[in-house]
């Protein structure tokens, strides 16, 4: 089984390619979470375990963090654990926590990998052009399809990541100004473009988003996968002044997965 946390669908999009070449399904960590759902799972014999999730200010999603310290797994018998990190450039130590994580509940991480995908933390930056998209969308798929034979042959002690000099500094230090400064929904707001669609709230991963008189407000403790902003079809959805004039960005290839009341999916 694997699961997943996605935003703008980078992650998403590598989870159900390495679900469809693996026979396996996925399973949504940000429904699980947010709908409350019981997070224990009963595992069969040689079955994997996935994580995918995107790179925040050089960590975990605090949400893929929750998960995993949370997490039961039943009839664990050294099942082969990988997973895989989307970045723009840099996975910082994030396999440092999960391998921490796991070692806690007497598991074993048994590969890591990252994928550089394209940018869509606009508040700190911009989205990249349509060739450096397509260039990395396009180096993704090959190492997809690498990840893909390292799993089927279960490879250990594989760790393949885009990492820094820094990456554990700027894990911790990075991580603790996100926290600080970044997780304040004062600054989103909606412009007069909005026309009440609800995408926002359908596609917030947070679930802190609801309509009143047909705006989106933000109530709660956000993600900042931005989700919101780039799913926004009148590009009405701002934070400050950071993403005025910026780009949006949407993971081309994956689209919204139905799925059961375990959050898994339906249709991969």
């Amino acid at each position: 089984m694997i699961f997943y946390f996605t935003g703008t669908g980078n992650s998403g999009y590598v989870a159900s390619e390495i679900a469809k070449a693996n026979n396996d399904t996925i399973i949504s960590i940000s429904k699980l979470i947010n709908e409350k759902k019981e997070l224990d799972f009963t595992l069969k014999d040689g079955e994997v375990i996935g994580i995918i999730y995107p790179i925040y200010a050089y960590s975990l999603p605090n949400m893929v963090k929750e998960f995993i310290k949370n997490v039961k797994f039943k009839n664990y018998k050294n099942n082969y654990v990988f997973s895989v990190a989307t970045c723009g450039d840099d996975a910082g130590n994030a396999i440092g926590i999960i391998k921490k994580d796991l070692n806690n509940k007497e598991m074993t991480l048994n590969s890591g990998f990252s994928i550089i995908m394209p940018n869509n933390y606009i508040i700190l930056g911009d989205v990249d052009s349509k060739e450096v998209e397509r260039r990395k969308l396009e180096n993704a798929k090959n190492k997809i399809k690498k990840i893909n034979t390292l799993i089927k042959e279960r490879k250990q002690n594989v760790f393949e990541l885009e990492k820094g000099l820094t990456s554990r500094f700027l894990t911790g230090a990075m991580n603790t100004i996100f926290e600080i400064f970044f997780n304040n929904v004062s600054k989103f707001y909606s412009t007069d473009d909005c026309v009440s669609c609800g995408k926002c709230e359908k596609v917030c991963t947070s679930n802190i988003i609801t309509l009143a008189k047909g705006k989106p407000q933000w109530s709660g403790e956000c993600s900042q996968c931005l989700a919101c902003i780039h799913h926004c079809p009148k590009k009405a959805i701002q934070y400050g002044k950071s993403t005025i004039k910026k780009g949006r960005y949407i993971n081309p290839y994956f689209k919204e997965i139905s799925t059961d009341r375990y959050g898994r999916s339906l249709n991969v």
